[in-house]
């Protein structure tokens, strides 16, 4: 405890900082949250330590506000760990547990809006999105700026919206704080099979004990890991402590908060990125002051200021969407097994289809493996195929008064016609947006690109327009080439195109698309999964949003429009991923009473991971893969750390690039590659370098590069970033 007078070093939030000095006004321990002023700006941080910046005593500041919450020791150092691993400043690491506008002050009072679900105003698809922002939000009152936020709207949408009455002026309030204390019961409803009890057992011993622990539990597609996990949250949460549920945002479907609720008596806090500030601010108090002690979220969740967190549940550990891209870089999987190190609980990482690094971590005997080899129910496994596409060229067919190139093969168009016949759902897997990637004059070759970006757009005909996937920019699809005049062509296929083909080859089956683009809200989704139970949907057509968290008992053919798709990408992870994915995909079929059959259209039905998947010959493809990475010192047998500079004129980005080049160290054990223009050069305007730092398993690459940098400033106008193992080399 420090005494008043004394002067602490504060780290604060939001600023890329290691702690500024301040004096206290009242006594304080460390990790107590502390409000101080920076540049005469506001800001919230945590006490660090004792001071240590030697200034006069008339240039100490002093504290504003010292809060009754504090940060433990544990949390602390899993800040400083963090910031050593990342290379993230360690006060833009508390910015992510600090992330809640006002947490400290009393709440705005703004005008909050209703939606009238009982409207007669035309439903427009902007209108409709702000339907779904209510519903996900348990239809809570909103202020105009988070209806804005959370509906991807305009403001010129609410105005209207208001005026017409389809929004309803509530008393600006602020929510309870209880609201979300929820109480939680072991229904008993659920009955373990003998694999599932073993598993549970075994991780229920580990919470029993205390201590540090990784448990993988490796499941197949529909061997109920769900309702395992769910026992071992149960038995952390009768012990008195905090959990947290963590998965991918996709999967925190309706089928999911069904199941929670059927299982424990009540519906799970949810912890996502389209909450209202209000919701926010409301469940980060609760968790903080220890009133709400079961999360279910997506990867910002880890960051939530814990009480006596007890267990972290990992679901689908394997996806990449657990990599943090845009406030600095970071693998959520990793930072929560290193928080559960530092303060000595387990973690359960769950998954069909585990992570190289993860297997490799069994294999050291650091993690302990669960195995769950048979579906829940009785189910059985799919029947899965290859369609050799080189003996199987797909059909013509007229659409538009034109002949168009066919993507589906007579095979795959043989077992639609089955499936449909028999009354049962099919879903077609291609994991590219839009209509056509390539608009193109086959005369000058002109290609439509992003003039933001260094890559092509895409054509979306549902939208009408050209639409860059990198930005978000929209364009006009030009019917003329605007260099030479002739007619441009489409080339490639996207999700929409084939859905063009599958309603002119079976004109009476009802279809739905499902993509980022579409599937905006999670509402939206749980349109899809309610029609796709009420059987009011015979062939979905969808992106990766499949491949995972969703149970359709009807849904018995999968068809993979192109399963070579991501098998030879530059990235040393694309057969792991392209194996996950595709393994993941066919887990949807065949999880009812009727058997499942899977189709996946390749010109290389002899590649290992195809082959691998239609053996089921995961570990074995795996134990291969992981050789080849040993060998080339890839992760998990060696580290990268990626350097990306972005400027927005090139040659003050060609200049600091230089100068980093210049001051790069000679390294024994390690080397430093580049500059190198990155694979996407541009975008929104910023143009874009690489360096690559590669060395093997035990290089201390962190305090090289952070030096190495340290030596070169870098212009105002240019951008920084670390990425420790990217996931992404775009």
């Amino acid at each position: 405890m420090f005494n008043s007078g004394t002067v602490v070093k504060v780290l604060v939030a939001n600023i890329p900082n290691g702690g500024y000095d301040y004096r206290l006004t009242a006594p304080a321990d460390i990790g107590t949250f502390v409000s101080v002023n920076v540049m005469n700006r506001p800001c919230v941080g945590v006490i660090w330590g004792i001071g240590d910046s030697n200034l006069p005593e008339h240039k100490i500041k002093n504290i504003s506000a010292i809060h009754n919450a504090r940060l433990n020791i544990a949390d602390l150092q899993w800040i400083k760990r963090m910031s050593d691993w990342t290379l993230i400043p360690p006060g833009m690491v508390l910015r992510l547990i600090v992330n809640i506008p006002d947490a400290f002050s009393p709440p705005r009072m703004d005008q909050l809006y209703a939606f009238d679900f009982d409207t007669t105003a035309r439903m427009t698809d902007n209108r409709i999105a702000v339907m779904d922002a209510f519903s996900s939000n348990d239809n809570e009152p909103m202020t105009a700026s988070d209806i804005q936020n959370i509906a991807r709207v305009s403001s010129a949408v609410v105005r209207t919206m208001i005026k017409n009455g389809t929004l309803i002026a509530r008393d600006a309030r602020e929510k309870n704080a209880d609201s979300f204390s929820y109480t939680y019961s072991d229904s008993g409803n659920v009955v373990l099979n003998d694999e599932q009890s073993s598993a549970a057992n075994k991780i229920g011993t580990a919470i029993a004990d205390g201590g540090f622990s990784v448990h993988l539990l490796d499941g197949i597609t529909g061997s109920g890991k769900t309702q395992v996990y769910f026992d071992s949250a149960w038995r952390a949460y009768r012990g008195g402590k905090s959990v947290l549920l963590m998965m991918p945002e996709i999967a925190l479907t309706a089928q999911f908060m069904t199941r929670f609720t059927k299982r424990f008596g009540a519906p799970p806090v949810i912890w996502h990125s389209n909450l209202t500030a209000a919701r926010r601010r409301e469940i980060w108090r609760g968790v903080l002051n220890g009133k709400i002690r079961m999360v279910v979220g997506t990867r910002s969740a880890l960051f939530l200021p814990w009480t006596n967190l007890g267990l972290i549940v990992i679901d689908e550990e394997h996806d990449t969407s657990y990599k943090q891209e845009d406030m600095g870089n970071y693998h959520a999987r990793d930072m929560a097994i290193l928080r559960a190190k530092i303060a000595g609980f387990p973690v359960v990482l769950a998954s069909a289809t585990p992570a190289a690094e993860t297997l490799e971590n069994v294999n050291a005997g650091k993690y302990t493996r669960l195995r769950l080899t048979s579906r829940f129910g009785g189910a059985q496994l799919p029947e899965i195929q290859t369609i050799d596409l080189r003996e199987n060229r797909p059909d013509a067919y007229m659409a538009d008064g034109a002949e168009q190139t066919g993507f589906l093969s007579a095979p795959l168009c043989d077992a639609i016609c089955e499936t449909l016949n028999a009354g049962r759902q099919t879903m077609l897997f291609i994991n590219r947006r839009g209509f056509a990637p390539i608009v193109q004059c086959k005369k000058c070759g002109w290609t439509a690109t992003c003039p933001d970006c260094s890559v092509g757009m895409t054509y979306h005909k549902r939208l009408g327009k050209l639409l860059c996937h990198m930005c978000g920019r929209t364009a006009p699809l030009a019917k003329q080439c605007p260099d030479c005049g002739t007619d441009v062509s489409m080339r490639g296929v996207g999700l929409e195109k084939i859905q063009q083909e599958v309603n002119i080859r079976f004109p009476t089956a009802r279809t739905a698309l499902v993509s980022s683009d579409i599937i905006t809200s999670r509402q939206s989704l749980e349109r899809l999964v309610n029609k796709m139970e009420s059987g009011e949907i015979d062939i979905v057509i969808g992106t990766q949003i499949l491949a995972k968290g969703h149970h359709f008992p009807n849904l018995t053919l999968v068809g993979v429009v192109d399963a070579d798709m991501g098998l030879f990408g530059t990235d040393f992870r694309a057969a792991e991923h392209t194996f996950q994915q595709l393994f993941q995909v066919a887990g949807r079929a065949g999880r009812g009473e009727f058997p499942g059959r899977v189709l996946m259209q390749t010109y290389q039905p002899e590649h290992p991971v195809l082959t691998a998947i239609c053996a089921g010959e995961r570990d074995a493809f795996m134990s291969t893969d992981m050789a080849g990475r040993r060998m080339a010192q890839m992760p998990p047998y060696g580290q990268l750390i990626a350097i990306i500079v972005e400027g927005e004129k090139e040659s003050t980005l060609q200049k600091c690039c230089a100068d980093l080049a210049a001051a790069a160290p000679i390294l024994n054990g390690a080397k430093i590659m580049g500059p190198i223009a990155a694979q996407v050069y541009q975008i929104r305007n910023w143009y874009r370098m690489r360096f690559l730092v590669a060395g093997g398993a035990t290089a201390n690459l962190q305090p090289i590069v952070s030096h190495w940098l340290g030596k070169v400033k870098a212009p105002a106008n240019i951008r920084i970033k670390i990425d420790v193992n990217p996931m992404n080399f775009m």
